[in-house]
């Protein structure tokens, strides 16, 4: 089998697993209990704690461990929004992409549907961009937060999250990035990007699922979702998992690690493959911008195809992949993010998203090319007049 589908998940990296056994089996203290297994799950949270601020270049007072990227959406856009409500209640207003994950603008929707927030929601260009211009006509004195995504999950299409965020500085506006495609491919240097707010999942790099994290800039004020000990800063209450915590961190140093490498050579093999599929697939369209695009990610729709029949064919053919974002599966609606390209939706219907780990070979993406060309083809012969 060939995977192709790592923008849904990762396997857990053997030196994660091996980092968080300890505190599966015989350190299985709870940090806040003060005896000596208590103490060492707190050394070894704190530890984890420090890895990550090390890579996203901040104090490790400013990393919240979470359960994944969707809480830690769910908390930045919750959590900022509402304490800059509370000491402001003029400040009433949200600003999102039109290409979001379904954790910020739903969490965007619940503000705005049940306290009374305005979602501003800005548009993106054919291939998926956000323009600096358009956030700049639209943030204002009533803007609460900002929240661009730094990577787009389904097409890859990489955001100027820098030049974005020095609007929002200008406005003195909090501005939180989805960063959960990015990690492990782009820089997270939270001091270059100039973000306020940053998520990250566990299981989209290496670690288990049911691990994230949250930065969240000095002082500024979150309001918690889950209330309870105060732990985690009183930002996020609960017993931590620190095994969690420890593979997240492990995962997440080593991804930085080998990012300058394997973004290049990933990208290089990327490139190629993307090439063979326009070259040898009558009618393919490339989605997501053709440079600013994560390494990891090529997306595409076969127009005269069902994406779901050419999924199907294709893991006939050993190969594994989706039809885009793994949170919407199931939907029989096109993807939002495709038509706010301005992709017809019978079109968008089409869509098949490959997405590579940084293992990913040249030989692997040559059968898989072949596979994409067979199965598209079958599909198209089935569903034509003289098929029937």
């Amino acid at each position: 089998m060939i995977f192709l589908d790592a923008a849904a998940t990762t396997p857990v990296r053997r030196e994660a697993l091996e980092a968080m056994w300890p505190y599966l089996s015989g350190e299985f203290g709870n940090p806040s209990s003060h005896h000596s297994l208590g103490e060492a799950a707190a050394a070894a949270l704190a530890e984890a704690r420090s890895g990550v601020a090390k890579v996203l270049n901040c104090r490790a007072g400013e990393v919240t461990f979470t359960s994944g990227g969707t809480e830690a959406d769910n908390l930045a856009v919750k959590g900022i929004a509402l304490a800059r409500q509370a000491a402001a209640p003029s400040l009433n207003r949200i600003v999102i992409s039109a290409i979001e994950h379904p954790a910020v603008e739903e969490s965007a929707r619940y503000l705005e549907r049940v306290h009374g927030f305005a979602v501003d929601v800005l548009p993106v260009d054919g291939d998926g961009m956000v323009s600096v211009e358009a956030l700049r006509a639209v943030i204002g004195p009533k803007t609460a937060m900002v929240s661009i995504m730094y990577a787009n999950n389904e097409i890859g299409t990489v955001q100027p999250i820098a030049a974005l965020a020095a609007v929002a500085r200008e406005h003195g506006v909090p501005f939180h990035t989805d960063a959960v495609q990015a990690a492990g491919w782009l820089t997270l240097d939270v001091r270059a990007l100039g973000v306020d707010a940053l998520s990250i999942s566990g299981h989209k790099l290496g670690a288990p699922k049911g691990s994230g994290v949250l930065f969240t800039r000095g002082r500024l004020r979150v309001e918690p979702l889950v209330h309870g000990g105060g732990q985690e800063r009183a930002k996020r209450s609960g017993t931590e998992n620190v095994a969690g915590a420890v593979a997240l961190s492990t995962a997440l140093r080593l991804s930085h690690a080998e990012q300058p490498e394997q973004a290049a050579r990933v990208s290089e093999l990327r490139n190629q493959f993307i090439g063979r599929i326009l070259a040898t697939v009558p009618d393919a369209l490339l989605t997501g911008h053709r440079k600013q695009r994560l390494p990891s990610v090529a997306s595409f729709c076969f127009p005269g195809t069902s994406g779901e029949s050419v999924l199907l064919e294709l893991e006939r053919l050993g190969v594994v992949c989706s039809s885009g974002s793994a949170c919407a599966a199931g939907s029989d609606a096109p993807s939002p993010v495709l038509v706010a390209l301005g992709i017809a939706p019978e079109t968008a219907q089409t869509a098949v998203r490959f997405s590579f780990t940084s293992t990913i070979t040249d030989a692997e993406l040559e059968q898989a090319a072949a596979a994409v060309e067979t199965a598209v083809g079958r599909v198209r012969n089935l569903a034509s007049p003289q098929a029937g």
